[in-house]
This record gives structure tokens, sequence and C-alpha cells, in this order.
């Protein structure tokens, strides 16, 4: 077994068969640990780093490699989280392996991390999905607690790469679904020509409930689901 096949990666958990996490049939790998705390995070169960369990890249490799007859021929591997560019030697050296079988790789990302790390993943990255969450660095910091200088850095970074985005952004109502902003996301994301795909997501509540199992306040448990309607109608907005 070669070097790169055993670093160790700390999992939440792994999807067989996700519909929505990029291209085709996903086989979709949830790492853990997040350095953000997004007002709306459906996964508050990946925030802590030293949680999960600990499988290397051949490991993980092995149980992808038993569904890829599932696959088709757009379907593939996303690694998602919380945020894996906390862990990008590990996801580097399992898209590296995966491309050697042939497997499309995905990393799903907020992008909000050093570029130190996230170019050593996107050399073996064949779509970048890139949750731009908002447009500024004010709503970016009250509301994630991060840093959308780095959101903007990473993009440029895949538009220099070359390697294709899908950006995606979570809709919420009061927040981030009026038409005007809807219009903005479009004008920013236009400035990427690596841009395949932008994709609003329905803020949902499915998540209460781990929130409350880990006796931490949702931020957003008083605001109302995003409905599809709605969204349909904003989605008409950008043009694509």
């Amino acid at each position: 077994m070669k070097e790169n096949e055993i670093i160790p990666g700390r999992i939440h958990s792994f999807q067989s068969l996700g519909a929505v996490d990029g291209p085709g049939i996903r086989y979709t790998v949830f790492l853990q640990g997040c350095p953000l705390r997004c007002i709306y995070c459906h996964n508050p169960d990946t925030w802590n780093p030293a949680a999960g369990q600990v499988y290397t890249v051949e490991e993980v490799a092995q149980r992808v490699l038993r569904c890829r007859p599932y696959f088709g021929a757009l379907g593939g591997v996303t690694v998602t989280g919380g945020e894996p560019l906390l862990q990008p030697d590990f996801v580097s050296a399992l898209f590296q392996r995966l491309q050697k079988e042939g497997i499309h790789t995905v990393l799903d990302t907020s992008g909000a991390i050093g570029l130190d790390r996230a170019e050593q993943v996107l050399q073996y990255t064949d779509l970048a999905l890139v949750d731009v969450k908002f447009l500024s660095d004010k709503g970016y910091r009250d509301h994630c607690r991060g840093d959308f200088s780095r959101v903007k850095e990473f993009l440029a970074l895949t538009q220099r790469l070359q390697v294709p985005i899908w950006i995606r952004h979570v809709v919420v109502p009061g927040l981030t679904d009026a038409p005007s902003h809807i219009k903005a996301l479009a004008d920013f994301c236009k400035q990427y020509p690596n841009l395949e795909k932008i994709e609003l997501l329905p803020f949902e509540k499915l998540c209460l409930e781990k929130y409350k199992a880990m006796g931490v306040p949702f931020p957003l448990e008083d605001t109302p689901a995003m409905s599809r309607e709605k969204l349909n109608r904003l989605q008409t907005l950008l043009g694509q």
C-alpha cells in the first residue's frame, strides 16, 4: 500500500446514493470539523474537529469502489462536511486515489480556508461546489463568523487552476430572498469564467432536532422555511 493511502481522515458519515451534491449519483463523504458558525447551518454535529471516526484513504476508497456500479456516466464522489479543506492532506490523497480509478471528484466547500490548503486539493478536483453564503464582508462576518475575502481568493484560485465551479447559495426568508439580492448574486458570479451553474438552495429546518440534542440554540428557529414556489421564481432572475 502506498504511503498516501494510509493518511488518516476524521469522518462524520457516509451517504452511498446522494443526488444533490453534484452531477449524477454521488457517494458523499461528510468530514468532521468546521471553522464557521453559519446562522443556518444544518450540520452542527460536524463542527467539532475531534469528533467522528478515523479512516484511511484506502479504507474510504474501498467503500467507494463497492458502490461504483451505481454511479452511471455522470456520478462519482463528493467530499463535504463540515469543511473538507480543514483536512487537505486526506482529501487530496483521496481524490488522487479516486482519479486513478477514473472516478469523478467533487469538493463541496465554503472556500473560507487559507489558499495554502486549497491548492493541493484543487489539483485533484474535477468540480468544486462553492457555498457563497453572503455577498459582503459584514454579512459574512455577522452571520458566518468568517472572512468573505478568503472566499473570493478561493474563487480566484479555482479560476486560475481552471477548476469548474458551481456556486451555491442558501435562500433564507427575510435575509437572502430579496430579488435585488439574487440579482447581485448573479452579477457577482458572472466574473468567473469557470462558472458552470448557480444553485439556489432553500432554507429548511430539518436540523432542529440536532440542535436540541446538542443543547445549542438554533438562531433561525422562528424563521419560516423557504417555499419552493418562491425559490423557483428567484431562480429565473439568475439568467441561466
